[in-house]
């Protein structure tokens, strides 16, 4: 039994913020995922006092946030397309209109690719720009 919680409490998921520093939007929605995770890993025990509003708000307890300035690798790129769905790769790159061209410009220059992006990898969700409700609907639902 104990092994079992130690293993699941071990197993988070993780969620990449694609990160640009010099972008508002990016910035908006690296404070609101540093929120979020800080209130994921306060989560309160049973004998604290207190309001447990905002814990039971979140569903999902427990994520590891990656914040990377990088541009995405070509595996990540793709994957990035596919849970973003039609439409998503004018949301991420610069000039392009398919994922072959999506691809070829981000690998030529990584500021192709228009941050912030933030992905759910464990569950195969993501979401382009700094939509808050779009972000907090990511961390709160498992696909």
């Amino acid at each position: 039994m104990f092994k079992r919680l130690f293993k699941e409490a071990a197993v988070r998921d993780v969620i990449t913020l694609f990160h640009s520093p010099a972008s508002q939007a990016s910035i908006r929605a690296h404070t609101l995922l540093k929120q979020a995770a800080a209130a994921a890993q306060s989560t309160a025990t049973i004998d604290q006092a207190g309001d447990h509003a905002q814990q039971s708000k979140t569903e999902r307890t427990n994520f590891e946030l990656e914040v990377t300035e990088d541009a995405p690798t070509g595996d990540q790129l793709r994957s990035m397309l596919d849970y973003l769905g039609s439409g998503g790769v004018v949301k991420v790159v610069k000039g392009a209109s398919n994922q072959a061209e999506a691809l070829k410009k981000v690998q030529e220059d990584g500021s192709n690719f228009i941050r912030p992006v933030v992905v759910d990898w464990n569950n195969g969700r993501a979401v382009a720009g700094d939509n808050q409700s779009e972000i907090l609907e990511l961390l709160k639902k498992k696909a």
